[in-house]
């Protein structure tokens, strides 16, 4: 069983960016297919981005195509969520998650981000 932590989440404003980090222990990540989700407020939780295990294929959320950007080191067990000219919508608990190979999913505990006007 693989356990996700993630990091990075802060407060900052309207334009801003925040790269958010998620590290694997116990498993090698390149195992899974790794994605991030968000629950904004009152919402569901959904899905923000998504990373195939040798990076290869990428998918986004349409809110945040052009804003957000996946990528991965397996050799650090890591997969990252840089974030770019972030909206107040973009608040949240950003969550990780890990699946692949009749495993999972797996989830972090999330780390907060919130955006202010």
């Amino acid at each position: 069983q693989v356990q996700l932590v993630e990091s990075g989440g802060g407060l900052v404003q309207a334009g801003g960016s925040l790269r958010l980090s998620c590290a694997a222990f116990g498993r090698t990540l390149s195992t899974y297919t790794m994605r991030w989700f968000r629950r904004a407020p009152g919402k569901d939780r959904a899905f923000v981005a998504g990373i195939s295990r040798t990076g290869g294929d990428i998918a986004y959320a349409d809110s945040v195509k052009g804003r957000f950007t996946i990528d991965r080191d397996n050799a650090k067990n890591t997969v990252y969520l840089q974030m770019n000219n972030l909206k107040v919508e973009d608040t949240a608990v950003y969550y990780c998650n890990a699946a692949g190979s009749g495993e999972g999913p797996y989830w972090g505990q999330g780390t907060q981000v919130t955006v202010s006007s």
